[in-house]
């Protein structure tokens, strides 16, 4: 197995576990957070899904300079939609990630625009994944603060 294939099996198996949780959020907690400068649980969910979408520019040395999200002005409808939306997105993305030889996720530095640090492709793709992990981890502690029962993740 390739370390491409290792990385989208990595990417997939998370956003399994991201969908799984997801699905357990009643469309009456949609708007719930823990207190007023956390986000939203659909509004969590919705970084995550768009994140795809930014991460396929930034790993294709595309310019974020007039970085503009297809999701703009996109009503949060269900996580369903969500879902479906962000499709064509994740596929790009995972499809960018298994064009990636070993060589070049070795060699290629990525310079992340938030922060301006430098990174190896291959390196940089992983804090991606962990990046969802993380929020599973936060999506996690709503469901429990909000007392919804948390599904197996841990299978």
């Amino acid at each position: 197995m390739t370390q491409s294939e290792l990385l989208i099996l990595n990417f997939k198996e998370v956003r399994r576990k991201s969908i799984k949780l997801w699905n357990s959020l009643p469309k009456s907690h949609y708007n719930w957070k823990p207190d007023e400068k956390a986000m939203a649980a659909i509004e969590m969910i919705r970084h995550v899904l768009e994140a795809d979408y930014g991460w396929n520019i930034i790993i294709n040395n595309g310019s974020m300079k007039n970085y503009q999200t297809p999701w703009k002005n996109r009503p949060f409808i269900s996580i369903t939609e969500e879902l479906e939306f962000a499709e064509p997105y994740r596929n790009a993305f995972l499809e960018s990630v298994g064009k990636f030889s070993d060589t070049e996720l070795n060699e290629t530095e990525i310079i992340h625009p938030g922060n301006g640090h430098k990174k190896l492709l291959g390196k940089y793709l992983l804090r991606i994944a962990y990046h969802e992990s993380v929020h599973a981890g936060q999506f996690l502690s709503y469901l429990r603060a909000m007392k919804i029962s948390r599904p197996p993740i841990w299978d």
